[in-house]
């Protein structure tokens, strides 16, 4: 049985568009955590703790991989401004 996945909208608010960083909002984080039992936390582009720096460093490095294996990764390059990945 195939696992359905939590659909989002930039037209109800849980995702940013392209042009403002394309992430979830705190109401797509609250949405994906209720529906999938997860626990999505809020983006860290100037992580104050070391456990924020992994969190940060991660997300970049899968991100990154995302940016290179894509043909169109224009949601995952906004988010990589976003979250200041060099």
């Amino acid at each position: 049985m195939a696992r359905k996945g939590v659909s989002l909208s930039v037209g109800r608010g849980e995702k940013l568009p392209v042009a403002k960083g394309a992430g979830l909002t705190a109401k797509g984080r609250a949405r994906y955590n209720s529906a999938t039992g997860s626990k999505l936390k809020a983006p860290a582009p100037t992580p104050k703790t070391a456990a924020d720096k992994g969190r940060k460093a991660s997300f970049c490095a899968r991100m990154g991989g995302v940016v290179a294996k894509s043909k169109n990764a224009e949601r995952a390059k906004a988010s990589m401004r976003r979250w200041n990945c060099s």
